[in-house]
């Protein structure tokens, strides 16, 4: 069958004692091509390889391997995906794979599964693509399967607890609802009147005098500054009783920022009417003063309520390896230049530059190209020494800028893409379930939700190649086959 000039009873007899000679003639998506018994023997284990001793087994092994055969032509049929089985079959010359731009990291490890060839021939590079798609899918599997939880209603759960995930998800999700959104709208503008409040009372037509001729807030805006803080504290401790995770939810970074913007007004207020009786009225203002300037943690509780700041946040944690060389060139630039500078300015009599460590400020604002003018170089060498340093300092800056604004735009890209594939996958699982609401999918699913939501996903962004035959015309294929 597969030997020119040999017929499929002969080399089913003979078997494996030709194997070396034996031409493999596979289609494999519409692409023919020959393939010969001594490069696939290389890899014995995988599907190829396996065509060559089950002709042996007659029908029933050769149908196990492949789709379709045609004895006529000695063709095995392949309903595969042609791109990748042209990266794959590399591994049979070159001992490693290499996927092509445009074939889905996923879809390509179906496809080596499908072919029995192990995922260790795979490039380094193309692996972390792969491990890219996965961490995309686990993400878009943990959204969907977070909107499943807030559609469905478990009537098994106390009236408690869904009373708190109630609270919750009024709380921290604010698409979840209009009351919710209008929640959040609202929390924002509190944060934004709290540090308007917070700048206008530190502008002195603003402030009263007390009996002792000290300056204070407007008790107007003292009282604003209360009600905001009243809020602020409503809102924490319904999180915080709501929330499933609790120490998860303490030590968050979000809300260790929403308690430093609450705690300095509760400890100024028991400091202010406590304080006075145990300490001096001078170290208790002073000690209110200080904690008043914590106030300004509050500004960062806007990236609650903005994606873009959160994005912004992401890609900088993402940058730090470039933050971190933008820090190195700096240090080591300021530390040469300041260096420079001070040797070369002790020549002038009037030099500004008393010292190394003192010659860091200048060396900073000079790389920086800030240039304040309260320390300049007067002597010919350090005005040449100037010139370097900022320039070096720009050459600097800009090196790792390039890297940041990327990683902005990946992650920026990425979530978007994450939400609408999320989206796109709730209108498949809706249209799968016969256009029914996907409020009772929990109620219908008995609690195997995740089962079903996990294959779904494995199918949806998977199937690479045309859907297998039915049972009843794979037969037919077959029956024709063996006439």
């Amino acid at each position: 069958m597969m030997m020119m000039g040999t017929s499929f009873e002969e080399l089913s007899r003979n078997g494996s004692d030709c194997s070396e000679e034996v031409e493999v003639i596979v289609n494999v998506g519409g692409i023919r091509q020959i393939l010969y018994g001594d490069i696939l023997n290389r890899y014995p284990e995988t599907r190829l390889a396996e065509l060559i001793s089950c002709l042996a087994g007659g029908y029933d092994a050769i149908f196990s391997l492949c789709d379709d055969y045609d004895p006529g032509k000695r063709e095995f049929y392949f309903d595969r995906d042609p791109d990748a089985f042209k990266c794959i079959i590399e591994v049979y010359y070159y001992g490693e794979v290499h996927m092509k731009k445009g074939i889905c990291p996923i879809c390509f490890k179906n496809e080596m599964e499908f072919w029995k060839v192990d995922l260790s021939f795979l490039d380094e590079c193309c692996k972390s693509h792969l491990s890219e798609k996965k961490e995309e899918l686990e993400e878009i599997a943990k959204r969907v399967q977070t909107i499943l939880d807030d559609l469905g209603v478990d009537t098994t759960e106390s009236r408690w607890k869904r009373f708190q995930k109630y609270v919750w998800k009024f709380m921290e999700k604010p698409e979840s609802s209009f009351p919710a959104r209008v929640t959040a709208v609202l929390s924002f503008l509190f944060i934004l009147t709290s540090s308007v409040v917070m700048c206008v009372g530190t502008i002195p037509e603003m402030q009263v005098e007390d009996e002792e001729g000290n300056h204070l807030e407007h008790p107007v805006l003292d009282n604003i500054e209360t009600a905001c803080i009243g809020w602020f504290t409503l809102e924490y401790l319904l999180r915080l009783l709501s929330s499933p995770n609790k120490l998860h939810f303490t030590f968050s970074f979000m809300n260790i920022i929403d308690v430093l913007a609450i705690l300095p007004f509760y400890v100024s207020l028991t400091l202010t009417h406590l304080g006075a009786r145990m300490m001096e009225l001078t170290n208790v203002q002073q000690a209110v003063q200080a904690l008043r300037i914590m106030r300004i943690a509050r500004i960062f509780k806007l990236a609650r309520h903005s994606s873009g700041l959160q994005t912004l946040t992401y890609a900088l944690k993402s940058s730090f390896k470039e933050l971190g060389l933008l820090l190195m060139y700096l240090a080591v630039g300021i530390f040469v230049f300041s260096a420079l500078g001070y040797t070369m300015e002790q020549s002038h009599p009037d030099t500004l530059f008393k010292s190394i460590p003192q010659s860091f400020w200048w060396a900073i604002i000079t790389m920086t190209t800030v240039g304040y003018g309260d320390i300049y170089p007067k002597t010919t060498l350090g005005k040449l020494n100037a010139a370097t340093s900022f320039l070096c300092g720009v050459i600097a800056i800009a090196l790792p800028i390039h890297p940041i604004i990327n990683n902005f735009v990946k992650y920026y890209n990425k979530q978007r893409v994450l939400e609408t594939a999320t989206k796109h996958e709730l209108e498949l699982m809706e249209l799968h379930s016969g256009g029914h609401d996907l409020r009772g999918f929990r109620r219908d699913t008995g609690g195997s939700e995740d089962m079903y939501m996990w294959s779904h996903l494995k199918g949806s962004h998977s199937d690479t190649f045309i859907p297998a035959l039915s049972k009843e015309k794979h037969y037919r294929t077959r029956l024709q086959s063996c006439k």
